[in-house]
Parts: structure tokens; sequence; C-alpha cells
């Protein structure tokens, strides 16, 4: 059995908590979800994939999923939902006379599977006419009943939801007895995704994904003035189990507790704060805020199919366009960008895509240069000359068995400095700055180029120390300016992998998780917008 074993957790940093660097691995290997092992998957993929071939299909591939989710929202303390999900279902693929054929169902029986095989096959057909480019996919190695699952100690499905409840309804009420907040909003997401995968070529994958989110939101309301201000937990989803939420710092796991215990006072100093004053700032960012900038910003621009101008559905195409790779100046000689399948505990880790590639990792900007894209295996057999390499990178996913893979965005981080400085060092590098924690809104083009992003929290940086928040801010830039005003990054102990669980992808729309990790950083000269001006107030 693979299985992803280290741990990558936390983060340090002024103003936060949780634990930086890395942890003690954890070893704990879990077994296929038994209930998910007695779906007739070998039956399945043997009759869709020979009735496949009898039809003359060139490749055909079938996907068997299973996904468990559940979730528990809080307000102020007290349980307000509860939500309890389970699909099951069956996907088959075809190419067929170089046409793509796709069709779904939910009955898991041998002829189901030849019936929907056969209609997978009639759309090919009918489709033909309109399709200018035969669909041609790379080879790639041939994996015979491979088994991959995520590394977690807990499954949170063995948890009895009371003690889900009692734990993140504590924390909310924990926080409901600060006399500086008002209101409490907290959630609870849990998601086991099972997949197997079966090919002509003889590749065959058995994997088991695990991952939770928890979020508390405290809001104070300003009665005198008629507003409010809000403040987030900055805990990241992550790739774990129920562990996640109880096993503290020592574990690699986020220290609730203690930031729970801060977020009142931090709340009570952002609402006295002044409103900054616009104007170009240095910024040393932290991983809890920089992870949706390099989402949005670099994870999404470098998605080839957007490149290409293929795909323009919720985050637009890209100004990263084909023609650029190798040359390309994205940022500055500091920036350091891999695309990653492997990350220990990531959102979009896995063993092998939906396409039986192999999960692994490669570089997107290397010393500031546009180098590389997301793809998959048709891509990669469309554009070898451009790209250089006739591989896909493991991009392609569904979110559910009845949809089409997509190519979906893998872990993309940046990479910290060896050696490389602590936040509180690079804070010391500042003589006019804004430190910022915490993402919050944002907005970009539809070419990934002009953007600016708010956070959580903002304090004012003098002569190399943090004196006091600010409110109202925004950091304004294009990718390029942005990325090349970065002066340094930090060192391995500020790194930390920050994520979502409902990244947006096509039409009909897909959902997808997705982390990014990357360390503190320094950024000199970022043009700072006032929010409360901006908006005419």
């Amino acid at each position: 059995m693979a299985t992803s074993a280290t741990t990558s957790a936390g983060g340090a940093g002024v103003g936060r908590t949780g634990h930086g660097g890395p942890a003690a691995p954890d070893t704990r290997s879990h077994d296929i979800d038994p209930e998910f092992l007695t779906l007739p998957r070998a039956a399945l993929a043997d009759a869709a994939l020979q009735t496949a071939r009898d039809c003359g299909a060139t490749h055909a591939d079938i996907r068997i999923e299973r996904t468990r989710d559940a979730s528990l929202s809080f307000r102020d303390g007290g349980l307000e939902s509860r939500g309890d999900g389970l699909s099951v279902g069956f996907a088959v693929r075809v190419v067929h006379d170089g046409t793509w054929g796709f069709a779904a169902g939910v009955d898991l029986s041998v002829d189901e599977a030849v019936r929907v095989t056969r209609q997978a096959v009639e759309l090919a057909q009918v489709a033909r006419p309109l399709n200018s480019e035969p669909v041609e996919l790379t080879d790639e190695p041939v994996y015979t009943d491979a088994v991959w699952v995520s590394a977690y100690a807990v499954d949170p499905f063995t948890i009895e939801t009371a003690e889900k409840i009692e734990r993140v309804g504590g924390l909310c009420r924990t926080l409901m007895t600060a006399r500086d907040v008002d209101h409490v909003d907290g959630t609870l997401g849990q998601v086991m995704e099972n997949k197997f995968y079966a090919d002509l070529a003889g590749t065959t994958t058995t994997q088991q994904r695990v991952r939770v989110i928890c979020q508390l939101e405290a809001t104070r309301v300003e009665r005198a003035a008629g507003g409010f201000e809000t403040m987030r937990t900055i805990a990241p989803p992550v790739g774990r189990g129920w562990e996640w939420l109880v096993a503290g710092p020592a574990a690699g796991c986020w220290d609730w507790d203690g930031e729970i215990a801060l977020i009142p006072s931090l709340l009570a100093e952002k609402a006295q704060a002044s409103s900054v004053e616009p104007g170009r700032y240095d910024l040393v960012i932290d991983p809890s805020n920089l992870w949706l900038t390099i989402h949005e910003s670099v994870g999404h621009a470098t998605e080839l199919d957007r490149a290409l101008g293929y795909e323009a559905a919720y985050a637009g195409t890209s100004f990263a366009t084909l023609d650029k790779i190798m040359s390309l100046c994205y940022g500055s000689p500091a920036m350091h960008v891999t695309g990653d399948r492997t990350a220990p505990h990531g959102l979009a880790t896995i063993g092998y895509d939906d396409e039986g590639v192999q999960a692994g990792q490669w570089d997107i900007v290397r010393a500031g240069t546009l180098v590389g894209y997301q793809l998959d295996r048709r891509m990669a057999a469309q554009n070898a000359v451009a790209l250089g390499v006739r591989s896909s990178n493991g991009c392609a996913f569904a979110d559910s068995p009845g949809h089409v893979p997509i190519q979906r965005m893998a872990n993309v981080s940046l990479q910290p400095a060896p050696g490389g400085p602590t936040t509180e060092e690079l804070i010391s590098r500042v003589e006019r700055g804004i430190y910022v924690v915490g993402d919050k809104s944002w907005s970009i083009d539809m070419q990934r180029y002009n953007f600016q992003f708010t956070g959580q929290r903002f304090y004012e940086i003098r002569g190399g120390q943090l004196v006091g928040q600010l409110r109202d801010v925004a950091y304004q830039a294009t990718t390029t300016d942005f990325w090349g005003s970065l002066e340094a990054v930090g060192g391995e102990a500020t790194y930390v992998l920050g994520g979502a669980f409902n990244c947006g992808k096509g039409q009909p729309g897909q959902v997808a998780p997705v982390s990014h990790g990357c360390p503190s950083v320094l950024l000199r000269g970022v043009n700072i917008l006032n929010t409360q001006r901006e908006a005419g107030r």
C-alpha cells in the first residue's frame, strides 16, 4: 500500500497560532473502507471495458466512486444545521474514432455497465462530425491493482456526532463568553472519497481520501456607529482526519484552543484600529493570506486549458499563454512555485489521477520564470513540442461520477528558502509597511492579471516593529508586478499549507479541493487601497 505519511501543518509568525515546520511523521495507515470494497468493481470494469473494446474504442476507462460527506453549522454556540450525504455511481469515458464519448449511471450492475458504455460510444459517434481535433492521449505507465490511502490518523466518520458537536460547539461557546464578541458562526465539514479506476491499457487503482474543514468567525457589533467587525480563524482545511480538531500542535495539528483565546482581543483591537492611509507600502504577508493570492494569480493562470483558451468558466482564461513558456518573467528570482499532487495532507493530493496517471511534483515557476503548466493526458499529447515533454502531470479530476474528468489544480505552492528568515526577521527589514494575516475577500480579472486582496487583520510596521492593527486595507497589483516585487521568502519554519474545499471550474460546474503551501514573504512597494474610500464611504 502506497501511503503518504509525513506531516506539514501549522505555521510560525507574529499574531498567529499553530505549529511551524515539520512535525513527527504520521505513520498510521488505513485500509480502504470495506463498504466500498463490497461494490462489484471488477465485474463492472470487465463488462464496460470489454464492451468498449467490442465497439471499436481505442481508449476506455471506468470510474466507480463513493463519496461520503457530513457537515455541522453553529450559530452563537448552538447547533443550527446538520447534513449527511452519500453518493455512489460510475462513469465510462471512451475515445471512438478520435472523439470523446461519456456516460454515467447509478445502478451498479453488469447490464447497466454495458448499457452505459454503449451510450458513451453512441455519443462519440454522434459528436464525430463536429470534432475537428481528433483526440490523442499520451501513453502513460500501467499500474495494476494499485492502492493508495491519504495520510490521516482518525477517520472522522468513526467519531460520534455528539462528540463533534461538543468540540466545535464548545469552541463557539468559548468565543461567545468574551465581552467583545456579539455573535459567533461555526462550521465543520468532513469528506471521505473513494475511487476505483480501470482502463483498456490495464491500469487499475483503488484510492481513499479524507479531508476536514473547520472555521469559526466572531462578530463585534458597533451599535453606536451602526457597523460591525469580524475575525475568523485562520486554520486551513486539510487532508487529515479528526485529529486536526483535537490532537494539538505537538502532533503537528492546529492549536484551536490557543487561537480561540486570542480572537476576542484581536477583534477588539481591530474595531479600534486606525483606517489605513492609501499609498505604497512594503508588505510582509503571512501564509494564511498568501495562499489565496497564489491560487488566483498563479494556480488558475497556469492551468493549461485556460492558457490555451479552451476554458473560461468561473475564472477566465490566462495571460500566461503557452508561447511564453521559458520566457515569461512571472516574478523575482526568489519565486519558485511547484505543482504537487503528493504533498502530505494536501487537499489535491492523490496517488493517481482520474486518467490513471501517477501523482508527482514539477516546477511551474523557477527563479521567477514560467517553466511549466498543469495538464492532463490530451493536452500533454497536443502540446508536447511547446512543453518539451510528452507526459501528463496527473491533473485530471472529476468531482463525481456524473461529471467528465477535466484538468484541475494541483497543490500549487511557493517554496520556502532553505535556512531562510523567520517572519519576525522579515518584519525587521521593513521601515514602513504592513503585515497581512488571514484571507478574506478578493477580486481578479478574467486574465488572472489585475487583482486586489484583503485579509483578516493588518498590522502597521514602523522601524521593523509591529505597532498595532490597521483597518480597511486591500493590496492591489498586476500579477507580474506583485511577484516581481518579491524580495525574500521565509524559511521552512514559516511554511504553511493553506487551501480551499470549493474551487470551481467547468460547465456543468465542478468543485475540487486544493491546497497551496507558502512561507511568509517580503514584498517591496505594493499599492495599498483604503476599502472604505474606494466604496465611497
